[in-house]
């Protein structure tokens, strides 16, 4: 028989009194260090006389240039057109047929040379029949007249016979134009630039049968907008650059002085020598007319910028180191930079950093180093 198990002693809790210890000891110590940071107090450093110095911004570097202004041409630029110096239609004055034809197209001629003839056969025809006819007119009125003369006729059929004396008399004057303009003639030096007209053809009086052309000189027309029409007068140099590559110089043959009513614009001429004929009419031209002098400097366009209120300037520094800007006018483009004015006669202009620097800033210029 087995013997009874014996029952387990039940397990008790004491408290530490050193753990308690501790906690007072951590909540005075956290007392303290919030009292001291509250207090706002710091230990005095070792020289009680030592002061905070605050560090100097060095002024920003920037390369500048000086500049000193020049005096450059102005110049009116314009696009026209050459125009020949005459243009003229070659016309049949003779009703008839074409007896001869002396030249060919793209021939030059000189003025009072024969184009061609128109044959008189007719004309000497319509001659002799309007001659005839004023001859009968004139013995119908001689006869009439002594008739008058012995009170047989009345004063109105003298006036009849007037009348038809003076439409023969026309007849035959025409008729005889007809004969005499048979030749059909150059009206002034030129070149023939169409020739319609074949030998034995018919041609009414007043057929165009071709084209003369004068194109020396050449006249190149542009027009010019009205703020620019008192910078242009007669008599002035031009440069001409045609299209086909041709440069000449011309004069300024005729301003106008009424305004085109679709685009204000007035009508100027420049007559441009063409002696050997080698620049042809009605091609495209570039015109530069220079309009006087003004004084400017010469800068890069990546120089420019624009400052608050949009204006297009530079930047410059002036003898104290301060950024100063200048706004400017263009007055003349070039491949590689402007012409401007709104400059001093002599200015550093700033050419590197001056998108880092503002207007009334002190800055550390330093010349620009020359371009290789």
């Amino acid at each position: 028989m087995s013997e009874p198990t014996a029952s387990p002693t039940p397990l008790t809790f004491q408290d530490d009194k050193g753990a308690g210890r501790s906690t007072w000891i951590a909540v005075i110590l956290t007392l303290a260090v919030v009292g001291w940071m509250g207090s706002g107090f710091v230990a005095p450093a070792d020289d009680a006389d030592q002061k905070v110095e605050r560090l100097e911004v060095a002024p920003v570097s920037v390369a500048v240039r000086r500049s000193v202004a020049e005096a450059v041409t102005q110049f009116f630029q314009a696009e026209g057109q050459a125009l020949p110096d005459r243009d003229s239609a070659l016309r049949a004055e003779t009703t008839g047929d074409v007896a001869e034809v002396f030249v060919e197209k793209g021939q030059n001629v000189s003025r009072g040379d024969m184009i061609a003839r128109i044959s008189v056969k007719r004309a000497e025809a319509d001659l002799s029949r309007a001659t005839e006819d004023l001859n009968r007119a004139r013995e119908d009125l001689a006869d009439t007249q002594a008739l008058f003369e012995r009170g047989v006729a009345t004063a109105d059929r003298v006036s009849q016979d007037q009348a038809m004396v003076d439409s023969a008399e026309n007849q035959v004057i025409a008729a005889q134009d007809a004969v005499d303009n048979a030749m059909i003639l150059a009206p002034f030096d030129g070149r023939i630039e169409t020739l319609d007209l074949d030998p034995g053809e018919f041609v009414s009086a007043g057929t165009e049968i071709g084209r003369i052309v004068d194109n020396t000189p050449l006249t190149v027309s542009i027009q010019v907008p009205q703020q620019s029409l008192n910078a242009i007068q007669d008599g002035q140099p031009a440069t001409v650059a045609f299209i086909t590559g041709e440069v000449r110089e011309g004069v300024v043959s005729f301003v106008g002085t009424s305004a085109a009513a679709e685009t204000r614009t007035f009508l100027t001429e420049i007559e441009v020598p063409n002696e050997d004929g080698a620049i042809p009419a009605g091609i495209s031209a570039e015109i530069s007319i220079p309009t006087g002098d003004v004084v400017a400097h010469f800068l890069s366009p990546s120089i420019v910028s624009l400052d608050t209120d949009g204006r297009l300037g530079v930047k410059t520094v002036d003898a104290d180191n301060v950024v100063a800007f200048f706004p400017i006018d263009v007055v003349s483009a070039q491949i590689d930079g402007v012409w401007v004015t709104g400059l001093p006669e002599t200015v550093d202009i700033v050419t590197v950093g001056q998108g880092f620097v503002s207007e009334g800033e002190v800055v550390s210029p330093q010349p620009e180093e020359p371009q290789s």
